[in-house]
């Protein structure tokens, strides 16, 4: 799949003014060697601990990205290299996690697109706490299972039907 974020807003005036697409603030730090990815999303809402994302990244991911709405927290990392490596296994087309990641250097060895606020060396808590499939908040933004994700060095947005 070939597109640019830039070229998606300029063709989709129409959804941005609607809230039907949506950009999201420019908060996110790039990960894993993929710069540009796109697919269906999948929804988790976790804080400050890794045990439902683990679960979620060991499933077929089928193309698409996880959305893991971490509450933006900044004081643990809730995926890491060994998490970017099963993303990669198993098929998921990105990551997106609003809070930190850790071990960029192998994240960025994986195939696969991340998207995260910042890295912190920290692992997360283990305790299996959280929500799937849910609709989650992404920096102000509503973010429903089923949604699309489109981010390249642009940007990232999110849209309620493919383009």
């Amino acid at each position: 799949m070939s597109f640019a974020t830039c070229d998606l807003c300029d063709a989709n005036e129409d959804k941005l003014a609607a809230g039907t697409l949506h950009v999201l603030p420019p908060i996110f730090a790039s990960f894993g060697r993929r710069q540009a990815f796109a697919g269906p999303v999948k929804t988790l809402k976790v804080f400050e601990d890794n045990v439902m994302v683990r679960a979620a990244l060991e499933a077929p991911g089928d193309g698409h990205v996880l959305v893991v709405d971490g509450g933006g927290s900044l004081r643990c990392a809730l995926v890491g290299g060994n998490l970017g490596q099963l993303a990669e296994k198993n098929g998921w087309t990105g990551i997106l996690v609003n809070g930190c990641v850790r071990d960029a250097l192998e994240l960025n060895a994986c195939d696969v697109g991340i998207r995260a606020l910042a890295t912190h060396p920290q692992r997360s808590f283990r305790k299996g706490a959280g929500d799937a499939g849910i609709k989650v908040g992404i920096a102000g933004v509503a973010v429903h299972p089923g949604d699309w994700i489109y981010a390249d060095v642009d940007g990232v947005l999110v849209s309620r039907t493919p383009l």
